[in-house]
């Protein structure tokens, strides 16, 4: 019978044990894939002292329990403690053949911005649920970032720990709850989006009419005429405009992005669902506008922008180049300063209080038009269809929205005529 090995305290060392002469313990064992590896440490137990000047974080006792725990569940740790969370995050990307290039393109350019150069570099076995909670906080405190951008990167992080756990890499995503957790903890609400009033859309639309503004009217007057992205009309064709049916086509978007390493430039983008695909009836300032367009470029030029293939833009700014949709924002911006400015100066010659525009982007344009469309009609699919939304839940809260103060006039027209009581 072979004698059973000893450490130098004379305590009995368990099969794959074994201790060094400077006094390291060593653990022999094969992982899931039956190769070779080995673990150490200064300690055998947890209450063994480490020797002066050495370091030692878990007793070798403990990682053969960690081992042992991962080879019944068929966790490769080995693994995991070597490849880092950018190396699974690279590999995850490469295999998304299915999102949109606009997609893929803004997730990689988020994981670069914000990942890559600090949690990134982990191992993905040391990621732990308070790592990512603490990740998460720094980016809401130290960098400012708000709803929706915290759940792209939560959209970035989350399916890739999630792969590592279905290829038995790790046993849990640490990734789980954190989002919901913060979320409680900082009573965090995505901002919901507000339309203008019928006075603020009035205001809007009458200052742009009658200032230096005046050339921007076509184009807001389409967005809010069709209540569509600002993508989609400032990628919009003049083949895209049916006026004989009087229709108009959406199926792309023109958006300014930068592709990997590549310089910013203009791309199109198709739909990310089916219901993006549509058809919007033309209102009939909706086409005034579009023929008042088209009869000034006839005398002044068309737009020659060909992006993706695609050319026949209808709108473009003064240099004859296509709109970007922060181009038609900042614009905004301007007509809303401007306004209030002069409507301040205004009111107090008056001696009235002004009727000031709040700050708003495009999309709430786009929200605007909902919120009429739904404030004259009833049928939600219709209103779905226009406004290309995938999902009948956010048609219904804008309609619930919109019809709020038509319920409180109905139930006032209804005190003293039924019996409640």
């Amino acid at each position: 019978m072979s004698e059973k090995r000893k450490d130098d305290r004379g305590r009995l060392l368990r099969q794959g044990e074994s201790q060094r002469k400077d006094g390291k313990y060593e653990y022999k064992y094969n992982d899931v894939k039956g190769e070779r590896h080995s673990v150490y440490s200064w300690k055998l137990v947890d209450t063994d002292k480490v020797p002066t000047g050495k370091k030692c974080e878990k007793s070798l006792r403990e990682m053969e329990k960690q081992i042992r725990r991962d080879l019944e569940d068929g966790v490769d740790s080995f693994s995991a403690y070597r490849t880092s969370l950018n190396r699974f995050f690279d590999d995850y990307i490469e295999t998304k053949y299915e999102l949109k290039k606009s997609t893929k393109s803004n997730y990689i350019y988020m994981y670069d911005m914000h990942v890559r150069d600090g949690l990134g570099t982990k191992s993905i076995a040391k990621i732990k649920y308070s790592d990512i909670k603490k990740f998460y906080i720094s980016l809401i405190k130290d960098k400012g970032f708000k709803p929706n951008s915290m759940e792209i990167i939560h959209t970035i992080l989350h399916p890739v720990f999630t792969v590592a756990v279905r290829d038995g890499v790790i046993r849990i995503n640490p990734t789980d709850g954190v989002m919901a957790e913060i979320k409680r903890s900082h009573d965090w609400e995505t901002p919901k989006r507000h339309a203008l009033t019928i006075e603020q859309q009035d205001a809007f639309v009458n200052y742009v009419a009658n200032s230096r503004y005046r050339h921007w009217l076509p184009l807001f007057t389409v967005m809010l005429g069709t209540g569509g992205r600002v993508g989609e009309i400032v990628g919009l064709r003049w083949d895209d405009c049916d006026f004989e049916e009087g229709i108009i086509h959406i199926d792309h978007s023109l958006i300014y992005r930068r592709y990997n390493k590549e310089k910013c430039a203009f791309h199109i983008t198709t739909p990310k669902t089916k219901a993006g695909t549509r058809i919007v009836p033309m209102l009939s300032e909706v086409r005034h506008a579009l023929l008042e367009e088209r009869l000034r470029q006839m005398e002044h030029g068309f737009n020659r922008k060909v992006v993706d293939d695609y050319s026949g833009f209808i709108f473009s700014n003064r240099f004859g180049e296509t709109l970007s949709p922060h181009c038609v924002n900042r614009a905004i911006w301007r007509v809303i300063a401007d306004y209030n400015k002069d409507e301040t100066t205004r009111a107090k010659s008056e001696h009235r209080d002004p009727i000031l525009l709040p700050h708003f982007s495009a999309h709430n344009l786009r929200h605007t038009f909902c919120t009429r469309f739904c404030e004259n009609e009833r049928d939600l699919k219709i209103i779905q269809e226009i406004m290309g939304h995938a999902d009948i839940t956010t048609t219904m809260n804008i309609y619930n929205e919109a019809t709020k103060d038509r319920k409180k006039a109905s139930f006032a027209n209804l005190e003293g005529k039924i019996k409640v009581s």
